[in-house]
């Protein structure tokens, strides 16, 4: 059986591993100034930053349309015999509604709500396509990620919480008080929505060790498997320092670095760094 992984650009997969797995991406796009861009194909990270940061406004995003989806999932089905869209949480946007009612029009398409964001999606997204290299059944794949979502542990960190709230993404954000643009919040999911954990202060590099330790030291229920860095503009040596920090308190079968498309460095800004992994 020939099945194809879709996914939303949000999923944040490192190019070579969408290029290595034959995964089909599905941009979403932001909406700069009076003009639409495609999420990673007319518009990268670095635009957005100049933009807001030029005092010009801020982006926003829109979903994946119907039409998008249709075409997408119509065009794979010449070629194959099922496909597995995986998408961003619907609490935080259409994408996966559309993609339903867009799947409903057709045989063979499954649709998972990912209930995560960035490579929280993304582990799902590399496992279903493993699982279709492995020859399973397309409705078994769906069914493994489906109970698979719950298990993902996704948060990060951020430098700044201007994005964020400007965006109004974050329920929770304003109660924050007036530090709220000096403050360094942990920003986790919990049942597909994102809220604020720790508050942290002091240097960026410094809080992100410190994350990673709070995040993984003194567990037992983390699947060693893999886990994702993930980051917006951080740099080389603190993506190294934070994949010493990580070895050095559990061993992960897998440390993979990637960096968050338009999408979700829209929302969290420069700056930002999470590590996302499956707990047991």
């Amino acid at each position: 059986m020939k099945i194809r992984i879709t996914a939303d650009s949000t999923c944040d997969l490192p190019q070579e591993l969408i290029e290595q797995h034959n995964i089909q991406i599905v941009p979403l796009s932001i909406v700069k100034g009076d003009r639409s861009y495609l999420d990673g194909l007319e518009i990268v990270p670095q635009d957005i930053f100049d933009y807001v940061e030029s005092g010009a406004g801020v982006c926003s995003t829109a979903a994946a349309n119907l039409q998008q989806y249709m075409d997408v999932f119509q065009e794979n089905l010449r070629s194959y015999d099922a496909v597995i869209h995986i998408g961003i949480s619907s609490e935080f946007s259409t994408c996966v509604q559309n993609a339903r009612i867009a799947a409903e029009e057709l045989e063979n398409v499954y649709v998972i709500d990912s209930r995560n964001l960035s490579t929280g999606s993304g582990h799902l997204v590399l496992d279903a396509a493993l699982m279709a290299e492995q020859g399973m059944a397309a409705s078994e794949i769906a069914a493994a990620l489906e109970a698979m979502t719950a298990k993902v542990e996704a948060s990060f960190v951020l430098d700044t919480l201007k994005y964020l709230w400007k965006g109004g993404r974050c329920s929770g954000v304003t109660a924050l008080g007036a530090n709220i643009l000096r403050l360094k919040p942990c920003i986790e999911v919990r049942n597909g929505k994102m809220e604020v954990g720790k508050k942290y202060r002091g240097s960026i590099d410094k809080v992100i060790l410190q994350y990673v330790r709070d995040r993984l030291q003194g567990r037992d229920d983390i699947d060693p498997r893999r886990i994702f860095v993930t980051c917006t503009t951080t740099s080389d040596e603190t993506r190294q320092a934070v994949e010493d920090e990580i070895r050095s308190i559990m061993h992960f079968d897998e440390i993979i670095h990637s960096r968050a498309g338009c999408t979700i460095s829209n929302h969290c800004g420069p700056g930002t760094l999470g590590i996302l992994f499956y707990r047991k």
